[in-house]
C-alpha cells in the first residue's frame, strides 16, 4: 500500500489560526520544556479511520535502540517530569521493554498510549503485568462507550476487545477508585465526525455510567480530544467535501482561554527517525522544530534553550484551540 504525506493545511499566508492569534492579540511562545514525548512508530495492529498517524500493519517505521538509548539520556534533563511513548501501537516497538527499564529509574511519569486490543494480540500477554510492574500511566483510546460507534471509527470486533482488554488492566489495579496502590487509566474520546467533543466532564460521568452498569469496567479519567482535519480524518474530509465546513467551525470556536495549556508550549515531540517536532500533529505533516534545527544528534540541542525557538503553526491548529481546546491530556479550558 502506498502512503502519502497529507499536504499542510494553511502553513503559510493563509494560516488562520495565526489570524485567530492577531485578531485576540495575542502571541504563543515555548516555556520550558516538561514533556517529551516519543513516538516508536507506525506499526499498529489497528487500521482507524480517524488516525492521523495513519498507523497500521502494514507500516515499516520503527525507532532503533541506539536513538532510544540518547532519549533515555534526554529524558534525565532536570526540566522533563513526563515521558509519553506514542505510536502507532509504542508497544510493537521490538525494544519497548528496553525503553521502558531504562526510563524507569529516571523517576519521570511514563505514558503510554495504548490501543487496549493490543493486549489481546498473540505474543503480548506479558503487557499487563509490565505495565503494573513499572507504574505506567495508561492513556487508552475508547472513543465511545457503546460498540457500534467504537467498531465504526476502529474495525469490527475492537469493542469486544478493549472491554476484554480494560477488565485486565483493571485486575491489575489500573482504573480502580480507592485501590491501595491504585494505577492511572484514562480513556480518550474522540467524536465520530466532523463536530466538537461535548463536555469532558459530562461525557466522563456517562462513561463511567455505562461502562460500569453495562460492563463492570473502571477507570480514571477520561480524556476529549478533537478530531484534526490531518491524516485519514483530513482525508476523509476531502474526499466528502467537508473540509472548509470542518475549518469554519473551529475557526468560528477558537478560545483564547486555551492558548496558555497548548501542548506545543511546554512538549518536545520525537518522531521514530529522530526528527523534533513542536507537537504530535506537526509531526505527522513533517513540520519540524525551527525548520529543522535544532536536532536531536547534534551538539546544538539544548533544552534549556528551546524556549527561543518559534513554534511552528498552521491553519490545522485551529483544532487545539476550539471550544474547550484539545491536547494529547485532554480539554483545556
Amino acid at each position: 500500500m502506498e502512503y502519502t504525506k497529507e499536504t499542510p493545511v494553511g502553513t503559510g499566508t493563509d494560516n488562520r489560526f495565526l489570524n485567530a492569534l492577531r485578531q485576540s492579540g495575542l502571541r504563543l511562545e515555548r516555556g520550558p520544556t516538561r514533556i517529551l514525548q516519543i513516538n516508536l512508530g507506525r506499526r499498529c495492529n489497528q487500521t482507524c479511520r480517524h488516525c492521523h498517524v495513519e498507523a497500521g500493519p502494514a507500516r515499516r517505521e520503527v525507532m532503533q535502540w541506539p536513538l532510544m538509548e540518547r532519549l533515555i539520556g534526554l529524558a534525565s534533563h532536570p526540566t522533563i517530569t513526563t515521558v509519553d511513548l506514542t505510536g502507532g501501537a509504542p508497544e510493537m516497538n521490538p525494544h519497548y521493554r528496553s525503553l521502558v527499564e531504562g526510563l524507569s529509574g529516571l523517576g519521570r511519569e511514563i505514558i503510554t498510549r495504548c490501543n487496549l486490543t493490543v493486549l489481546m494480540e498473540p505474543g503480548f500477554e506479558w503487557l499487563p503485568d509490565f505495565y503494573s510492574r513499572h507504574g505506567l500511566r495508561i492513556v487508552a483510546s475508547l472513543p465511545c462507550y457503546g460498540p457500534d460507534n467504537v467498531n465504526r471509527q476502529r474495525g469490527e470486533g475492537v469493542f469486544e476487545k478493549s472491554i476484554a482488554a480494560l477488565r485486565l488492566l483493571n485486575s491489575r489495579g489500573y482504573g480502580i477508585q480507592g485501590h491501595p496502590g491504585g494505577l492511572p487509566l484514562d480513556l480518550v474520546y474522540n467524536p465520530g465526525g466532523a463536530f466538537l467533543p461535548g463536555s469532558q466532564s459530562s461525557l466522563e460521568a456517562d462513561y463511567r455510567e455505562r461502562l460500569g452498569t453495562d460492563h463492570g469496567v473502571s477507570f480514571s479519567s477520561l480524556l476529549t480530544i478533537t478530531n484534526i482535519p490531518i491524516g485519514r480524518f483530513g482525508a476523509s474530509l476531502n474526499r466528502a467535501g467537508g473540509m472548509e465546513e470542518y475549518l469554519r467551525l473551529l475557526e468560528h470556536s477558537f478560545n483564547p482561554e486555551t492558548l496558555p495549556a497548548l501542548m506545543c508550549r511546554d512538549t518536545l515531540s520525537v518522531g521514530w527517525d529522530g526528527r523534533l517536532y513542536d507537537c504530535d500533529f506537526n509531526q505527522m505533516l513533517e513540520l519540524e522544530l525551527g525548520g529543522g534545527k535544532p536536532r536531536l544528534d547534534g551538539s546544538d540541542l539544548d533544552l534549556n534553550q528551546l524556549a527561543a525557538v518559534g513554534i511552528r503553526t498552521g491553519t490545522h491548529c485551529l483544532g487545539c484551540t476550539a471550544g474547550a481546546g484539545s491536547s494529547c491530556g485532554g480539554s483545556l479550558a
